[in-house]
């Protein structure tokens, strides 16, 4: 380290000693469940749908809400997993989140009606909310500003692969017939699926436990002792190399250094003591949110969580409705309809065949066909390719000033687009195309949010954020079933004035994550 070893280092120099090694590599593959499992808890339902949908007799509205009730758990939760995530850590929210995560998910498994199911899946988005906006500002506050810009490639990345892991998952177990019962309780191959979908957050609980809290947190709470163990951890590892060998002595941050009281090293508490101390935390904790409603942060995250509500209102509407779209169209391929575009598509499910009918059945049989998913596996590999080559060019400031306004002007003619299509081919390459664009649109701008905003109030402007883009996606999910009971044209009309709204809104934002962290 360049200077006397005895002066005080920030963040970004302490970090920076670090290096990069195997423990950032072990962190790396830590988060990617926890980034498949938000995917999986998102757009599970949609799969499940074509399916489940002849076992349940969901109607179409029952779908919307089925797909929204995920999105309604982590609106309501969001403020209280950014509370402790910025009071508490990171750490103990991508622990006991994944764990409590895994275990509603395998009861939404074990559903034999509707209602149970909304239940269950409710409370999987209300508690999967926290740890996906964590573990973004948990890998951001592990590295330094010259790897950082490369940490939402990667959170893009692990989404992509989720949604092209999901549809493969589809593939391979949705069309076996599956059929056993437990007592009164019946399971068919849904519900199998549904419980392999736990696997990637329970596997993120397990693997979080081995990992240390975020130094830059330590650091902002003024847990300077704690913030140093963590550090010279990462050093070790990394570099191979003793812990008394970090060149840095000492941290340095804008926070006083509280080591002692907060470790209680200096003295043991009484009940009251620490149950005073914890009350203390929680009014701390309030007043780090005061920024939030003042200048310069208000005006800022106002915008973004306009523009972020628009972008993903649009996008889900689309993406959640994919898998039943493709499942339908192949369905109306195999009975031999000259006729199979979006329209026709979007017709044939706003007119529910009866009930227990022959014909409902037959499709139903259709929809367990393998080569219902292969539209879906092709949109995500679509997906992932476009981050592989869109997020290096990122580097470039000049196209991450810009890649959000071209692309969602791009998207405007692409999700119009999709009224004129004629054929399933046509219909999978444009919606691909522009699931692409906006998953790119959506990271970036999460990505810009983690670098402009402070340490103490970052995961609960993210949630936050987050929120905005799923109340987009309830709003989305309730109103689409209502535009396609009117006419085709009408959910076209719908989501290109939305579009366009976001276009103009991405106008006054400056799009930067090369910065380094408040």
């Amino acid at each position: 380290m360049a200077g006397n070893a005895e002066e005080a280092a920030d963040f970004e120099t302490a970090i920076a000693e670090c290096g990069f090694g195997m423990f950032n590599v072990f962190i790396l593959c830590s988060a990617m469940p926890c980034l498949t499992a938000m995917v999986f808890s998102a757009s599970a339902l949609s799969y499940v749908m074509p399916s489940a949908e002849c076992d349940l007799e969901l109607s179409l509205l029952d779908k919307g809400l089925l797909n929204a009730a995920t999105y309604a758990g982590m609106i309501i939760s969001a403020v209280p997993w950014g509370f402790i995530a910025d009071t508490f850590g990171r750490r103990p929210v991508l622990i006991s989140g994944g764990w409590l995560d895994g275990f509603f998910v395998l009861c939404a498994s074990l559903s034999q009606d509707t209602a149970q199911l909304m239940a269950f899946k409710f409370f999987d988005g209300f508690v999967i909310c926290g740890p996906f906006a964590v573990v973004v500002s948990y890998l951001a506050e592990f590295h330094g500003k010259k790897h950082r810009p490369y940490i939402m490639l990667f959170v893009g990345l692990c989404v992509s692969a989720g949604s092209m892991i999901m549809p493969l998952m589809a593939y391979v177990l949705l069309p076996v017939n599956i059929f056993f019962k437990v007592g009164t309780l019946e399971f068919r191959t849904w519900q199998i699926f549904m419980a392999a979908s736990a696997i990637p957050t329970l596997m993120s609980g397990l693997m979080h436990m081995f990992l240390p809290e975020s130094p830059k947190f330590l650091m902002s709470q003024g847990n300077y002792t704690k913030a140093m163990e963590s550090l010279q951890r990462i050093y070790k590892m990394n570099k191979r190399k003793s812990k008394d060998s970090y060149p840095v002595k000492r941290l340095t941050d804008t926070t006083p250094d509280r080591s002692a009281e907060l470790d209680g090293t200096d003295r043991r508490f009484t009940r009251k003591e620490k149950f005073n101390r914890a009350k203390k935390q929680f009014s701390e904790g309030f007043k780090q949110l005061k920024p939030m409603c003042a200048q310069p942060y208000l005006g800022l995250s106002l915008k973004v969580y306009f523009l972020h509500f628009c972008q993903i209102m649009c996008v889900n509407s689309v993406r959640l409705w994919m898998p039943q779209i493709f499942a339908t169209m192949n369905a109306l391929e195999k009975q031999g309809a000259n006729d199979t575009s979006v329209c026709a598509v979007l017709d044939h499910n706003a007119e529910a065949l009866p009930r227990n009918s022959d014909a409902r059945k037959a499709e139903c049989n259709l929809h367990h066909n393998a080569d219902s998913y292969l539209g879906n596996i092709i949109v995500s590999a679509i997906g992932l390719a476009g981050y592989l080559v869109i997020f290096p060019l990122m580097r470039i400031s000049f196209v991450a000033n810009h890649i959000v306004k071209v692309f969602l002007f791009v998207c405007i003619f692409l999700v119009g687009g999709l009224y004129f299509v004629k054929t399933s081919l046509v219909t999978v390459m444009v919606s691909a195309t522009y699931l692409t664009l906006m998953g790119i649109c959506a990271t970036t701008v999460i990505g810009m949010s983690v670098v402009i905003f402070p340490t103490l109030m970052r995961t609960m402007v993210l949630l936050l954020i987050m929120t905005f883009g799923r109340l987009g996606s309830v709003s989305g999910n309730i109103l689409l079933p209502l535009f396609m009971q009117l006419s085709c044209l009408a959910p076209f009309l719908y989501l290109i004035a939305l579009m366009t709204i976001a276009f103009l809104c991405s106008l006054f934002l400056k799009f930067d994550d090369q910065q380094a962290l408040n």
